[in-house]
């Protein structure tokens, strides 16, 4: 991919970019939340969320003191819970010692979460790769030299928005008629023919009892009455076993 097309991009990003609230700031930490809610979230979901989240608690700090049952209680719905632990860890971490110059170094926080951060708070030449970036360097062939924090943005929509997977929609790039290697030539791969391999159900996985079972809690609820004891049971003893519920006085509750 040319250098040259770094212009149209850029361009595109400026007229199309959605307006999303963790793009409206260079905090360290509202960059950080948005960017862990993201992770298997749809943008949709987590803008309300982000928002209830940041006016309860608005900084690493304020977060870090907060007990593990309220933030688990508010992150009932999001998923994957222990991601909220993390989140919370890596604040303590932050609200005693700042920000480290190595953000991999914070508890549950990965290459692509580090250089998010750190190009989208801090400034650095760091390009986070997720799955769209990673899809639309692959299709034009390109790494660029010097990924500055907007480059990254806009990959990042540009994935999101018009060089999808499964809909890749050439005629409304910026870079289709600026020498882009795949314009019009991008592979699709067609939907399977025929009956496919039977889907597991979300309702059936044990993540989905596990968040019944953190959300009645979170609600001081009993637990769910409709599901199997053993399912039931299962999921309790992950939960206890991973710090999100543990047993006091004969019942289970959320941990301080």
């Amino acid at each position: 991919m040319p250098a040259v097309l770094e212009g149209p991009l850029l361009a595109w990003y400026g007229r199309q970019a959605r307006d999303l609230p963790w793009r409206r700031t260079r905090d360290p930490y509202a960059i950080l939340v948005s960017e862990v809610m993201l992770q298997q979230t749809q943008v949709v979901r987590v803008v309300p969320r982000f928002e209830a989240w940041m006016a309860r608690w608005p900084t690493a700090a304020a977060l870090a003191a907060a007990s593990l049952a309220d933030v688990l209680a508010a992150w009932v719905g999001l998923g994957y819970n222990r991601r909220a632990v993390r989140l919370r860890e890596a604040c303590a971490v932050v609200a005693r010692d700042g920000w480290p110059a190595d953000l991999s170094s914070l508890p549950g926080i990965g290459p692509y979460t580090a250089a998010a951060v750190g190009a989208f708070a801090f400034g650095r030449e760091e390009l986070p790769v997720d799955t769209n970036v990673r899809r639309v360097l692959e299709r034009t062939g390109w790494t660029p030299a010097v990924p500055t924090p907007q480059v990254g943005q806009a990959l990042m929509e540009l994935g999101a928005l018009v060089c999808r997977a499964r809909a890749a929609a050439c005629g409304d790039c910026p870079l289709a008629g600026a020498g882009c290697a795949s314009a019009g030539r991008v592979a699709v791969a067609p939907r399977r023919r025929g009956p496919a391999a039977p889907k597991e159900r979300f309702e059936a996985t044990n993540r989905w009892v596990r968040g019944r079972v953190v959300a009645a809690l979170a609600a001081g609820e009993e637990l769910p009455a409709d599901l199997e004891p053993g399912r039931l049971a299962h999921a309790v003893e992950g939960l206890v076993r991973d710090g999100l519920v543990v047993r006091a006085d004969g019942g289970l509750s959320l941990p301080v």
